[in-house]
């Protein structure tokens, strides 16, 4: 896809509407034509067509900006739960999101940007563009649908990251590439509308040669946490109800869920798919692993974005998760790969990890590994979160105590129940309970600001009440737009 750095403005004239850079995932369906760009006065004619440019949608999910570095930054390296990781002086610009003193001036927040909107822009054109193909009308739908998501997705992940921004439903025509930023309101809206409509159309499962693709239960739990984040306590109960009448389950090891002989599993709702693909390592350009795996070993990585001493003394004693998400210095995995005490960190993220043995040379570290991005867990904890803030903490016990049930790994002595209905005190656990879970996977940022406790846990690093709930728009879009984007309060 060729697109202008500068997203925002200059989004896709015309020019060339499907990019092979971004193919490379293992499924048949994410295998794009090596042939090359394709004019847009020759493409969007035929079903052969809409599937190329909706493949192509899905194998920009593991593009650079989409997972990797500015990810990191803006989604993670705020929380509690990391450290930089690597050397001080590599990347150091990570640390100015650890201490809250990033600038509008930022490349990693406006590659977080680019990234959302280019993901944006490849919605859009399937969703401008397929409706005028003749094709097959039951899958012409699904892939409208399929599109529907995943821009819901790359708002989703705008909104939370900067508030009010730019809503953009079209490619631009040439009077349409200034726009000012749209009231967050509005862009919750339209992702909520693109999430139900993605959700009354697109099947519940696939088959073999079609599975990783968004499913009705990805729509309706995305929908779920897009609610949770609005408070729409009542909605969360009813998407995440239905999700839990689809047959999805808790993988039985919490550890060996994240590996790569168990993807897409009973727990995966929604994954970015990955691989490996044969002598094409430029294809096989997912970095997700690459950058947080070990330092200093083969098959390792970059040690970036590794667990915090503070979340290694999170978990309860006996949890199975703490080993399932940190690999200590010195330690021997289950797929007997030690760790070395010589690296650069004493701890990195294992749910990212890869054996070592798996590696090919030539190729990213661990780019086979798919990512998970909304797991059946995270499902059951907004069930729970949302009937206890609707004053039902009895119907909250049950989805928490699945997860805390999978977490003692059959040793019946630990991890006890949690019985309290009383509201605050279950609130309280629920957040801990989210955060042990889901460690390491990119929520937990944004999950304890929107719980309003920032400045309570974030606030000795520097985090400032009516300024860090959200990161600055990038100063490069403000000044080419003239001014007519404005910038967030403080920066």
């Amino acid at each position: 896809m060729t697109i202008n750095k500068n997203i925002l403005h200059k989004t896709l004239i015309a020019g060339l509407c499907v990019s092979l850079a971004f193919q490379g995932c293992k499924k048949s369906f994410l295998n794009v034509d090596p042939a090359g760009n394709v004019a847009a006065t020759q493409f969007w004619k035929t079903e052969a067509d809409a599937t190329q440019a909706v493949n192509a949608m899905y194998a920009n999910l593991h593009e650079w900006s989409n997972i990797a570095f500015a990810p990191i930054a803006v989604e993670s390296m705020g929380s509690d739960d990391v450290n930089k990781g690597s050397t001080p002086s590599d990347a150091s610009y990570m640390t100015n999101f650890r201490n809250f003193s990033v600038n509008s001036g930022e490349g990693q927040v406006e590659s977080f940007w680019d990234g959302e909107y280019q993901t944006i822009n490849f919605a859009n054109q399937i969703l401008d563009n397929v409706p005028g193909i003749d094709m097959t009308d039951a899958l012409k739908t699904r892939y409208l649908a399929e599109a529907k998501f995943i821009r819901a997705y790359a708002y989703f992940r705008l909104v939370r990251a900067f508030g009010d921004v730019p809503l953009r439903l079209h490619v631009p025509k040439q009077s349409e590439f200034n726009i000012p930023r749209t009231p967050k309101a509005q862009v919750w809206a339209a992702i909520e509308t693109d999430l139900t409509d993605a959700a009354g159309v697109l099947p519940t499962s696939y088959d073999a040669t079609n599975v990783g693709r968004i499913t009705k239960g990805a729509a309706l739990a995305l929908h779920a946490k897009v609610a949770m984040y609005q408070k729409k306590w009542a909605d969360v109960v009813d998407y995440t109800n239905q999700v839990m009448g689809l047959g999805y389950s808790l993988f039985p090891d919490y550890e060996q869920q994240f590996r790569t002989t168990h993807e897409n599993n009973s727990e995966s709702i929604f994954e970015i798919q990955c691989a490996i693909v044969p002598n094409n390592p430029d294809a096989s350009n997912s970095q997700y692993s690459q950058v947080q795996g070990v330092d200093g070993v083969t098959g390792g990585g970059w040690g970036f974005n590794v667990p915090s001493a503070d979340l290694a003394a999170a978990y309860e004693a006996g949890d199975t998760r703490r080993d399932g998400t940190i690999m200590f210095a010195g330690e021997t995995t289950p797929e007997g790969d030690k760790i070395p005490t010589n690296g650069k960190s004493p701890m990195y993220n294992q749910k990212s990890y890869v054996p070592f043995s798996l590696f090919v040379s030539g190729y990213n570290e661990g780019a086979q590994q798919n990512i998970r991005v909304i797991r059946y867990a995270d499902v059951l904890l907004m069930n729970a979160e949302a009937n206890n803030e609707l004053g039902n903490s009895e119907a909250a016990l049950a989805p928490l105590e699945l997860v805390r049930a999978r977490a003692r790994g059959g040793n019946a002595g630990v991890l006890p129940k949690v019985t309290t209905t009383d509201q605050t005190e279950l609130r309280a656990a629920i957040y801990k309970e989210r955060r042990v879970e889901l460690a390491l996977e990119f929520d937990r940022y944004f999950d304890v600001i929107r719980q309003g406790r920032a400045k309570a846990i974030f606030g000795a690093r520097g985090w400032k009440e009516g300024k860090n709930e959200v990161w600055p728009i990038p100063q490069n879009e403000i000044d080419l737009s003239g001014g007519v984007l404005t910038q967030n309060p403080g920066y």
